[in-house]
């Protein structure tokens, strides 16, 4: 069934309302309230589509994965050679590091206020470090290194352990060392093979 536009046009409303909402202060500190009277949206309307603030949480947190791996992926996207593709996820994450609205990862957020391992929004959470994951593997097979499953899996702890060390010290530049480890983890043969010695 198709949902009419002005449904739809609410739901994006409130959808783009909490996620904001949310990243900002958390998802303990954002009532039902704020999220009526910042969206506009009539607590009736909203529990009609989300039967639980839970429910609601986990969809505006599914929006936003959907959409930060599309940036995610458009940022690594350019680059011709394996290497530098796989590399150029650092000064992508830079970048978001230096940004204005920057307040860590969002779904290491979540999960660390959700206690229920059963949660849907520790759900949202796991598929989101899950797709994160399955995206760098391809990076790393690219690569050709031995082990592309353990690289990405690596690779996977200095893309969280960077954003936590940026959203703590406030330090861009972390990203630049995790960078420089991540150059270490991919294989020399790979290495030599997309950054060939200039003539």
């Amino acid at each position: 069934m198709t949902i009419p536009d002005e449904a739809s046009s609410t739901r994006a409303r409130l959808l783009d309302t909490t996620e904001q909402l949310i990243y900002a202060g958390g998802i303990c500190a954002t009532g039902m309230d704020l999220i009526v009277k910042t969206s506009g949206v009539a607590r009736k309307t909203i529990y009609r589509y989300y039967p639980t603030k839970e429910a609601l949480v986990a969809a505006a947190l599914q929006q936003r994965d959907e959409r930060w791996m599309r940036w995610f992926i458009g940022a690594t996207s350019d680059a011709d050679a394996p290497a530098e593709r796989l590399l150029s996820m650092f000064p992508a994450l830079r970048r978001w590091f230096a940004s204005d609205d920057f307040r860590g990862c969002a779904f290491i957020n979540a999960a660390g206020e959700i206690g229920g391992a059963a949660s849907p929004i520790r759900a949202v959470c796991r598929l989101h470090k899950q797709g994160l994951l399955d995206y760098v593997r391809q990076l790393a097979l690219a690569c050709r290194v031995d082990d592309p499953e353990e690289t990405a899996r690596q690779l996977l702890v200095l893309i969280d352990g960077a954003i936590t060390v940026a959203l703590v010290t406030g330090d861009a530049s972390i990203a630049d060392s995790a960078e420089r480890m991540a150059g270490r983890l991919i294989q020399p043969r790979a290495v030599a093979e997309n950054f060939p010695p200039r003539q």
